[in-house]
Order: structure tokens, then sequence, then C-alpha cells
């Protein structure tokens, strides 16, 4: 999947909303690929920047207001329901 300047944009804005932290730019960057390109699912084992409730929402926002729908992002576990 291209990293292209909508990728870039929406990582922007998920940065610039203080959504992630800006050490978290690459988690963003994941965030963004996935919306832009239609991921419905976002696999992680990171639960302190992506795969954390708090966050879910203010991400979806966001990437609903550029037009993006947010993938759900899980843990692997979660996704298989264990």
């Amino acid at each position: 999947m291209a990293i292209n300047e909508e990728v870039i944009s929406l990582t922007q804005r998920l940065l610039r909303n203080k959504v992630l932290p800006k050490k978290a730019a690459r988690d963003a960057g994941h965030v963004a690929v996935a919306a832009i390109h239609g991921v419905h699912y976002l696999l992680t084992w990171n639960c302190t920047h992506l795969a954390n409730a708090e966050i879910f929402e203010p991400v979806g926002v966001v990437c609903a207001s550029a037009g993006y729908k947010c993938p759900i992002i899980c843990t692997p576990a979660e996704l298989l329901g264990e």
C-alpha cells in the first residue's frame, strides 16, 4: 500500500489533533494507511497507542472528518475472540 500525500496529510492531522502523541508518528501513519486504503482491521500488539479503547473514538472522529472510515484497531487475540 502506497504512502502518498493523503496518507501524510491524515497522519499529520492525527498528530496535530493530539489524538496520538508525536512519538507515535509511525502508529499514526499505520492508521492513515489503513484508513485511506479501506482496510477493515488494523491488527497490532501496541496497546499503548493503537489497540486502546480510549483512543479509538478520537481516531475515528479525525478519520471521519477527513472523509475516511477508521479501521477497527485490535489485537490478533481480540480479532480471534480469545
